[in-house]
C-alpha cells in the first residue's frame, strides 16, 4: 500500500497538471470567439506583453501589434462578411511553467456559394506561467499546403 503523504503529493500533482491543462484549454479556446467578434483587447490579454504570433507572412511582436491585426481593415472584413476561426482538439503538454499547444485551425469564411474554408493551419503554441497565470508566449501557424515546415510544426508536436 502507498504511503498516505506519498499519496497526497502524487494527487495534487495530478490535480494541479488537470488544472494546468484546463486552463491552457481556455487561452487556446478563448481565441477564435474573441478574434471573430474582434474584442481585440480580449486577444492580446492571451499574450505576454512581449509575445509573439508568427505567420507565414510575418510576425506581430507584442500586444499592441496583435491587437492592431484584429483592428485592421483585413480582418474587420473577414468579421463583417462573416467568419470563424475553428479550432480541433489541442494537444497539451505541460512542463512546470511552460507548455506547448499543438492543433489544427480553420479560417471559414462565408461567401456568397456558403460557407468555405479558406485555409487549415498547423499551429504551436507556447506558453508560460507568469504570476500564477498562463499567458502565450509564441504562436507560430503555418498553412498546411504542402510545405514542409507545417508538416514539420505538427511532428514536433507529437515526439
Amino acid at each position: 500500500m502507498t504511503d498516505p503523504t506519498e499519496l497526497v503529493e502524487q494527487l495534487a500533482r495530478r490535480v494541479e497538471l488537470l488544472e494546468d491543462t484546463l486552463a491552457i484549454q481556455q487561452i487556446v479556446t478563448t481565441y477564435g470567439p474573441a478574434v471573430d467578434s474582434g474584442s481585440a483587447e480580449a486577444v492580446g490579454a492571451l499574450w505576454t506583453e512581449d509575445g509573439v504570433y508568427e505567420v507565414d507572412s510575418g510576425a506581430y511582436r507584442g500586444r499592441d501589434q496583435i491587437m492592431a491585426m484584429v483592428r485592421s481593415e483585413a480582418h474587420q472584413g473577414y468579421i463583417h462578411g462573416g467568419c470563424g476561426h475553428m479550432l480541433d482538439p489541442l494537444n497539451i503538454r505541460v512542463d512546470g511553467d511552460t507548455a506547448v499547444v499543438i492543433c489544427h485551425s480553420q479560417l471559414i469564411l462565408n461567401t456568397d456559394k456558403g460557407f468555405r474554408v479558406q485555409r487549415v493551419t498547423a499551429n504551436r503554441w507556447e506558453l508560460v506561467r507568469m504570476d500564477g497565470r498562463w499567458q502565450v508566449k509564441l504562436r507560430i501557424a503555418r498553412v498546411l499546403d504542402g510545405r514542409a515546415d507545417a508538416r514539420d510544426l505538427l511532428a514536433a508536436g507529437v515526439r
